[in-house]
């Protein structure tokens, strides 16, 4: 195959007749694809690593005896390859014929057929009939909760399991090898399944479908809508599946969702969430106009961060008109804490993302039950555990064993001790730097009571030495900071010690957002601290509330109906379209009417601040793409901008104060991010419940399946307590996805030390 130049240089090899010139250290088909030269294949993934169980790839190297796999052969120097000729063909042919084999041929009623891999390469090459077969196998249609499961029509390409093992992290599919006996068998179904849906997009025929969806429309029927999701900070990419309702009635419907699966993932709020808001709006001329009434006697604006960068910018100019003041609460915490970081960092953005994570060799994570708070960054940690063998240290007051098979260490530190632990990181990871003549960072090290705060906070000093330990010799480390840190007393001066450590070490960090564009609108919009006078809520509460939930008193557009931009936790700003007709007054219709001059709503992309790193560009002119090697063309990256020091110091450590008795710990589910996600058909069943060990049981003098009364985060709750065998402590979740518009307007400490009221039993 001739002689590699060098690792890492630039070698020149021919495919087809076609001299190219690339890097090492790609595969043959990479390198073909880069180039725009077809290679077939069934199994590869390219989020995934080279599976091979397909054989479809296969090519010819001139001086190599046989076939070999272009997924998995390094691309070397003077290497001539043939991609296709009458013998890779035949080759190719043979391997469908095994394919098909006992496949059935239910075509006309598959929910993949128009879009089946296999479909396409029957036709591509050729095969019409099949000569051979095998004894048919008893194979029973499985029903695996949002996915369903026909083992007739695997071909065993193994896509779903590698998915499920190496970018969710969840392990739960496995291959039960016997030959035309083998299935696919769903481990943890009844446990640690996400239920997210990864399994059935990687699919290429119908052996995984939605249940939901199963023989509800055709492929070639649907209208794919290109999209962001915005149930959390990630943005991902996907497309709203529409078509008309029935013969009958031509108003658009969202069926389902489907994404470009070869380099994207979704969550199953994301996948499986998508029909939220009201449905049927109209016109109702009395209410907009005591809705125009009420902003212009408005004192302050109040919303939520489920909302387009142009919405924030539209809100900003409506408060400047009207002279209100803007409160984001859920954004309010992480926009002082940016602030905050920036001023320190000198930069107005943090510096890791989610590839930075997924490249990773060590990862901390700090202030967050990742796995519900954000999804995309737990399936970053477990891509990295796999194809880095990453040290993923979590922190965090309680244990999460759904995740305890990419974690390599947890360190379990007490509720309220986040600056502690976060100055006892400093102390570890900038170990031997050298201090210059305006570093703040040694001196606050240096006064550290490390005792003190090892005790009170109780994470050892053994423990600093296993991470100290993991990061030998390692080369790309990232922490990971949750909204445990934006919303604790001391967040300010956490986020100057994070940006020190940012500053001076070999890490960089990743902000992670609380909320859907919590960092567009920590960018855009200038936010008070609390509401003063009458409050005009969008997509919150107020005195006059303007809600797209259909709760309020003017109907708004909900998400899926509408275009705009979003700023995700990568610092990229994405384009959304709308998937559905909307008839009822937006946003711009109230903005005209108090005398602003504007038409559309993404009249204002272009507009968004390029003091803020945003760029002045068109919403028609965003790119919304992956390329065929995976590089992502889906808007554009926020510039970092250079920021001032604000010339303050980093304070001592403060007291660190003690949660005893009952705590709870405010975490919505890993499907149910807010009320908007709780509306929808398939995930609004959900039912929000305080899940806690037994010990807590006990702490609050409660028993599995008592109705619980107690008051958190300034909310009076009425809850069901479960027992969760998985959890240890003292310390329960409690959500607030089902507590409506109100789940909006919280910006406390997630830790709160609670009293618990048994008021009576589910049962009764």
């Amino acid at each position: 195959m001739g002689a590699q130049k060098s690792i890492g240089g630039e070698i020149t090899l021919t495919i087809d007749g076609r001299e190219i010139r690339t890097e090492w250290g790609k595969t043959i088909l990479e390198v073909a694809r880069e180039n725009g030269i077809y290679i077939p294949t069934m199994c590869y993934l390219s989020k995934v690593e080279p599976i091979a169980s397909c054989r479809m790839c296969v090519v010819e190297v001139e001086g190599v005896e046989g076939m070999i796999l272009s997924c998995q052969e390094k691309a070397v120097d003077g290497a001539v390859i043939t991609t296709s000729n009458g013998s890779l063909d035949r080759e190719r042919r043979k391997i469908m014929e095994l394919y098909d084999v006992n496949h059935p041929l239910e075509c006309g009623v598959c929910d993949k057929s128009g879009e089946c891999e296999l479909q396409n390469k029957n036709i591509e090459y050729g095969v019409a009939e099949q000569e051979f077969a095998a004894k048919d196998q008893h194979r029973p249609m499985q029903n695996w909760g949002f996915v369903s499961y026909d083992p007739s029509l695997c071909i065993m390409c193994e896509r779903c399991v590698r998915v499920c093992n190496e970018i969710v992290g969840d392990e739960a599919l496995q291959i039960s090898v016997g030959g035309y006996k083998s299935t696919i068998v769903n481990v943890k179904q009844d446990e640690d399944c996400s239920e997210c849906g990864e399994c059935m997009a990687v699919c290429p025929v119908g052996a995984l479908v939605s249940t939901d969806f199963k023989y509800s429309a055709n492929a070639w029927e649907l209208d794919k809508i290109p999209a962001s999701c915005f149930h959390c900070s990630a943005g991902c990419q996907l497309y709203y599946d529409t078509k008309h309702i029935s013969v009958d009635d031509p108003r658009r419907k969202i069926y389902r969702v489907t994404n470009d699966f070869e380099f994207s993932s979704l969550c199953g709020a994301g996948r499986f969430g998508f029909d939220f808001g009201k449905s049927e709006v109209g016109r109702d001329e009395e209410s907009f106009d005591r809705a125009v009434k009420a902003l212009e006697r408005a004192e302050t604006i109040r919303f939520s961060s489920l909302i387009t960068n142009e919405e924030a910018l539209l809100l900003k100019e409506i408060a400047d008109k009207c002279g209100a003041t803007l409160v984001c609460d859920d954004a309010k915490p992480f926009s002082d804490f940016l602030k905050t970081y920036s001023s320190f960092s000198g930069k107005s953005l943090y510096g890791a993302d989610l590839d930075r994570v997924k490249r990773s060799d060590v990862v901390i994570v700090l202030g967050t039950r990742i796995k519900d708070d954000a999804p995309m960054v737990k399936y970053a940690l477990a891509t990295a555990t796999k194809r880095e063998k990453a040290q993923v240290v979590y922190m965090h007051p309680i244990e999460d064993d759904s995740i305890s098979n990419i974690v390599t260490k947890f360190v379990k530190y007490e509720a309220g001790a986040e600056e502690g632990v976060v100055a006892m990181l400093a102390s570890l990871l900038l170990e031997g730097k050298e201090a210059g003549e305006e570093d703040r960072i040694f001196e606050f090290i240096d006064d550290l009571d490390m005792g003190y705060i090892s005790a009170e906070s109780n994470v050892s000093e053994e423990e600093l030495d296993e991470i100290r330990l993991m990061m030998w010799k390692k080369r790309r480390m990232t922490i990971v900071a949750g909204e445990d840190l934006y919303t604790h007393p001391r967040a300010s001066n956490i986020a100057r010690i994070l940006a020190e450590i940012e500053k001076h070490s070999d890490f960089e960090i990743l902000l992670v957002p609380p909320a859907s564009n919590s960092l567009g609108v920590s960018m855009i919009c200038d936010l008070d601290d609390e509401c003063k006078g009458y409050t005009v809520g969008y997509n919150a509460p107020g005195d006059f509330v303007l809600s797209a939930l259909g709760d309020g008193d003017l109907d708004m557009p909900a998400i899926n109906r509408q275009e705009g931009t979003m700023t995700t936790l990568d610092k990229r700003v994405v384009p959304t379209n709308a998937a559905l007709d909307y008839d009822g007054y937006e946003l711009a219709d109230l903005a005209r009417a108090i005398g602003i001059e504007i038409g559309e709503v993404i009249e204002l992309t272009e507009r968004l601040p390029e003091d803020r790193g945003y760029e002045s560009i068109p919403f028609d002119e965003l790119p919304d793409y992956f390329a065929v090697d995976g590089t992502n063309h889906r808007g554009y990256r926020l510039k970092t901008v250079e920021c001032g020091g604000d010339g303050t110091t980093i304070a001592p450590v403060a007291d660190i104060r003690s949660y005893d008795g009952a705590v709870v710990y405010r975490c919505d589910y890993g499907r149910s991010f807010n009320p908007f996600t709780a509306s929808t058909t398939q995930l609004g069943d959900e039912k929000g419940i305080l899940r806690g060990s037994s010990q807590f049981a006990s702490a609050a003098k409660i028993s599995d399946g008592d109705r619980v009364r107690f008051e958190a985060d300034g909310v009076l709750f009425e809850r069901v307590f479960n027992i969760d065998t998985s959890m240890k402590g003292t310390v329960a979740l409690n959500p607030t996805f089902d507590i409506g518009l109100s789940s909006f307007a919280i910006s406390s400490y997630r830790f709160s030390q609670v009293k618990i009221e048994k008021i009576g039993s589910e049962h009764e």
